[in-house]
């Protein structure tokens, strides 16, 4: 007992210390979260992953809190996928490809003996999937932490009710290295999860939460295991639904997660972290209550039966933009002006101008209609924009007060135009110049 509390407070105050510490670097090298406000340090799931690991690690090295051999694959496991979480957050790797990293990592840790293979293949996947939506939890400050502590110490009550000392001290741990992190990811967020510690953190409570449930039939265990991660269940199906009817991609980011929406309703953002903090915590509790046998399996059906009640609830709030098009397949801002044909992704028609220009203006790169002129520019006899100046009344190119062509052999410019076009009267520059040339002709 005392050493569960030594551990979680050692726990608690490195990851709070490195967390601070990882600001600078993660500054220093660009590695921001730039969906949210303001750009926030990617480097939090750093410091919860670090910690957790070096005070298991301690804790078995010392032999005062020995890891089964279970616990440490789950914990280098964990490891694995926190460090392809961190490549993600450098470079960007696709969600399916951290999907497929997650799900080999988890196949490494499934007791199939125990549970036999076709429910090891569903532990996987369920590993997979809770990994995945424990990362996109990471949308507003606070919310990734707040859910993580809670399911873990849900996670780690049945683990101790199963007398699995060393799966509950990790996640003890895992739950006090959260709460540091919290100090510096609570409204305003000065630093954040990003995927590494994100997908270590569901990747390690779904991985305990199957080995505390080893032994039990396939029904039961999932009465268990839902509750504990309905939240995060919730928001990824709020997500995927919301893509799939409005016609986007399911991979393509968006503000359209759970806090999202509750922050559309009029709640402030530590508001929306407190609402759901309080869903996570009566579901977990369901999910003890079930596993420790003090209440019904039906329980469980409640906890989906009101989770599928606010998904549907929320998804009639708008979060995404409309789209209008103009009767050609231009696809324009509510703010444009209609013919504006402002170019944008799908615009087949678009000329490619600003919106304060006329019709026909500025050539854009891959406009084929724009004629290069400037916007003051009025319309051409054609119809067509004629590269001229606003004064230049026949598109010669030339300044106002030039309103004669001059061509070779025609000085002053007395010649008509080749179009035919009748020019207006031309005045000499000087009236000395006009009277001895009358009089020499006579």
């Amino acid at each position: 007992m005392l050493y569960g509390i030594a551990t979680a407070i050692v726990s608690l105050l490195l990851a709070a210390s490195l967390a601070a510490l990882l600001r600078v670097p993660a500054l220093r090298l660009g590695l921001l979260d730039r969906r949210r406000a303001r750009p926030v340090p990617l480097l939090g799931g750093v410091a919860v992953v670090a910690s957790t690991c070096a005070v298991a690690a301690a804790g078995d090295w010392t032999g005062v809190a020995p890891l089964g051999h279970g616990v440490a694959r789950l914990l280098a496991a964990g490891a694995g996928v926190a460090v392809l979480g961190l490549v993600a957050d450098v470079w960007r790797l696709k969600t399916s490809f951290l999907l497929l990293g997650t799900a080999v990592a988890a196949a490494f840790v499934v007791p199939y003996g125990e549970t036999g293979v076709p429910a090891g293949i569903l532990a996987v996947l369920w590993i997979a999937c809770v990994a995945a939506a424990f990362r996109g939890l990471d949308h507003t400050d606070g919310l990734a932490g707040t859910v993580g502590v809670l399911t873990a110490f849900g996670a780690g009550a049945c683990a101790a009710a199963e007398v699995m000392d060393d799966v509950a001290v990790l996640l003890s741990v895992l739950a006090a290295a959260l709460t540091g992190f919290l100090m510096h990811n609570w409204h305003p967020a000065r630093t954040t999860f990003g995927a590494c510690g994100t997908l270590f953190t569901g990747f390690v409570v779904a991985s305990a939460a199957v080995l505390a449930r080893t032994g039990y039939g396939l029904l039961s265990t999932a009465s268990v295991l839902f509750p504990l991660t309905a939240v995060a269940a919730a928001d990824a199906l709020l997500v995927v639904l919301s893509r799939r009817l409005a016609g986007r991609p399911v991979v393509r980011r968006g503000p359209d997660h759970l806090a999202h929406r509750l922050r559309r309703l009029g709640l402030t953002p530590p508001g929306a972290t407190v609402l759901t903090g309080v869903g996570t915590f009566a579901a977990v509790l369901v999910g003890v209550l079930v596993h420790v046998g003090w209440v019904s399996r039906t329980s469980a059906l409640w906890v989906a039966g009101v989770s599928l009640v606010a998904v549907l609830g929320l998804l009639r709030v708008p979060v995404y933009g409309r789209r209008q098009g103009d009767g050609t397949g231009t696809v324009r801002r509510p703010a444009d002006g209609p013919g504006t044909g402002i170019r944008r992704p799908g615009d087949a028609y678009a000329t490619g101008r600003r919106a304060a220009d006329g019709p026909g203006a500025l050539r854009r790169p891959g406009d084929p209609y724009a004629i290069a002129r400037r916007a003051a520019d009025g319309p051409g006899a054609d119809g067509h924009a004629t590269g001229r100046r606003p004064a230049d009344p026949y598109g010669t190119g030339r300044r106002a007060a030039d309103a004669v062509e001059r061509r070779d052999g025609d000085p002053h410019g007395t010649r008509p135009p080749s179009d035919g076009r009748p020019r207006p009267p031309q005045q000499t520059r000087s009236p000395q110049v006009d009277t001895p040339l009358r009089v020499r002709n006579g």
